[in-house]
């Protein structure tokens, strides 16, 4: 199983609840070309090929032209990813949990590298208030499109 790196100078770890089924918020999540149709800090997202270990995609965020390459896929379960730009390493690991009528989604991000060893309150701020965004945007996307 592949994780993020904890040892790495930021470190953000999030959850959200999302009152929609399983595979509407995988589906959401998964389909890396649609980001920028309900995400609104995404730019630009295209993947080369299927949703699949080894799979590269390249999106625009926050004015980074970041290309990942998904390092580990269970159907409906986890999804992480990672990529290295403007000298920030990146490891973004997601998991997604039924429990009753609701979902559970965990996102957990690392950066290291020698632009976050420079900034690190500065950049964890930033990596914070992204992810709370980008789970925000899936939380209300999934619960209007159910």
């Amino acid at each position: 199983m592949h994780t993020i790196d904890s040892t790495a100078p930021v470190v953000v770890s999030l959850t959200a609840t999302i009152d929609a089924p399983l595979a509407t918020v995988w589906a959401l999540h998964t389909d890396i070309d649609n980001w920028p149709v309900w995400n609104a800090d995404i730019d630009q997202a295209k993947l080369n090929g299927p949703v699949a270990v080894g799979a590269e995609f390249t999106w625009l965020t926050h004015g980074m032209d970041i290309t990942s390459t998904v390092h580990e896929l269970v159907h409906e379960r986890r999804i992480v990813w990672g990529g290295t730009v403007q000298g920030i390493v990146g490891i973004h690991a997601w998991t997604f949990e039924q429990t009753g009528d609701q979902v559970v989604v965990r996102t957990e991000e690392s950066w290291s590298g020698d632009p976050v060893d420079a900034a690190v309150d500065e950049l964890g701020a930033a990596l914070k208030a992204s992810l709370e965004s980008w789970l925000d945007c899936l939380k209300a996307r999934a619960e209007q499109t159910s």
